[in-house]
């Protein structure tokens, strides 16, 4: 091919026809502008999806419901099957967009396309005065959302040189925790349904816009010849535990002490006004407060357990030492006898959930089944921290039925059981025989 013939032949947006290479593989470098505005981006999806979770969705199911049982149980499920939404249409969508043939990129219809289907989506859930019209809106959001955050996700090695990704990867990270505290703030400053959920959701709409414009995206011309059908999507959730024993455990763990940490924010709103008497501004003000305690103690934690066990060599102690950690903070939880306790409780989860999370992820990567599928058996592995934010609320409303005939009470024994199987997850790290 000659070298008229070949720029002849480069689509729109720079890429050649089937070609996988991005922005940073044709010039060695990030593009201008990417990373500040992915980052605005990300900071605005974890706002407007993490406000309802902590805070405005348990309020919104309060005020449709005639009863706290009502209430508990139909956020259960409302945030259950909300979660498996989400599982499914991650790696869903960010497999389409990697075959997405559009002169407009592979990327960005599904960014701007999904934003603005969460946003009408949050409107819905704002005006709806039945849970099962704010079941179908959350599992609009939850698909439309965390399609966003796939084919986002897919831009890092589009237009990232590999030796920048872990700098970029970082500054990423630090999204979620502050799209946790933005939101829990906001909050505070609205006080009906309709904005607590289109204010978050409208400026994810702008950030990730303005990321999608900023963008200079892939653009494929030739659809992929490799299949892609159900059978090859489920069977990027699947592992054999037989072969692979080690993986099989550290998944086991990760998804036991991760299901003890689940169910902390989904009925917290609940706990405080119930077991304390608080108002919902009240209420809302606490939330924010525990937010900054545990993320501060995320902050601290997750770094030192990292380098830590590092410098010693060792994986399994840090684990299973900051489950326990976990289970202490979930015990203080359930029989906190104030609201100052209650911000000790979740500074203490904070603190083990930094540390678990730091290690266990460099644990995990000692132990995958494949170096050559290493991004499908991550993907296994993340259902490992997803599936307990599905199953966590569903059985919540039981657990908690049961505890109210008890002299503990329902939340209490809901946070004793969560600390109950976190401890068990904590221990069995020490099934992992790869790894020390």
């Amino acid at each position: 091919m000659t070298e008229s013939s070949l720029t002849d032949t480069v689509a729109p947006g720079g890429n050649l026809p089937g070609d996988s290479t991005g922005a940073a593989g044709r010039t060695g470098r990030t593009p201008r502008g990417y990373i500040p505005t992915l980052a605005l981006s990300n900071f605005g999806l974890y706002m407007a999806l993490l406000t309802p979770v902590l805070v405005s969705l348990a309020f919104k199911v309060q005020h449709i419901t005639d009863s706290p049982e009502a209430a508990t149980n139909a956020l259960g499920l409302i945030m259950g099957v909300g979660a498996l939404f989400a599982l499914v249409c991650n790696p869903l969508v960010g497999r389409l967009s990697d075959r997405t043939v559009s002169r407009f990129g592979m990327r960005r219809p599904w960014m701007l396309g999904g934003v603005l289907v969460g946003l009408a989506a949050f409107a819905l859930i704002g005006v709806a005065t039945n849970v099962w019209i704010v079941l179908l809106a959350w599992c609009v959001v939850q698909a439309s959302l965390n399609g966003v955050m796939a084919a986002s996700t897919a831009t890092v090695p589009d237009q990232v040189p590999v030796n920048s990704r872990g700098k970029v990867s970082g500054i990423i990270g630090l999204t979620t925790p502050l799209g946790i505290l933005g939101g829990s703030f906001l909050v505070n400053f609205l006080s009906d349904d309709l904005s607590r959920f289109v204010v978050p959701g409208l400026i994810a709409a702008v950030f990730v816009t303005i990321f999608v414009f900023v963008l200079k995206d892939r653009v494929l011309t030739e659809k992929p010849v490799e299949r892609y059908g159900v059978k090859e999507f489920f069977g990027s959730f699947v592992f054999n535990p037989r072969k692979h024993p080690d993986f099989g455990w550290t998944w086991l763990t990760k998804f036991l002490i991760m299901f003890g940490y689940a169910g902390i924010a989904t009925f917290l709103p609940f706990y405080l006004t119930e077991q304390f008497g608080l108002s919902e501004q009240d209420a809302i003000g606490t939330i924010l407060m525990a937010n900054l305690a545990s993320m501060a103690a995320m902050a601290l934690s997750g770094p030192i357990g990292g380098i830590l066990s590092d410098k010693i060599g060792k994986r399994r102690p840090f684990v299973a030492v900051a489950g326990g950690v976990m289970v202490l903070g979930l015990v203080v939880l359930a029989f906190a006898p104030s609201i100052p306790v209650v911000l000790v409780a979740q500074a203490i989860i904070g603190f083990g959930a930094g540390s678990f999370m730091s290690v266990d992820t460099a644990l995990a990567t000692q132990v995958l089944p494949n170096q050559k599928d290493t991004a499908k058996d991550l993907g296994v592995l993340n259902m490992a921290n997803a599936l307990p934010q599905s199953l966590a609320p569903v059985i919540a409303p039981a657990i908690i039925a049961f505890g109210a005939t008890t002299s503990l009470g329902g939340y209490s024994t809901f946070y004793l059981f969560g600390a109950l199987v976190a401890l068990a997850g904590a221990v069995l790290v020490y099934r992992i025989k790869g790894v020390k």
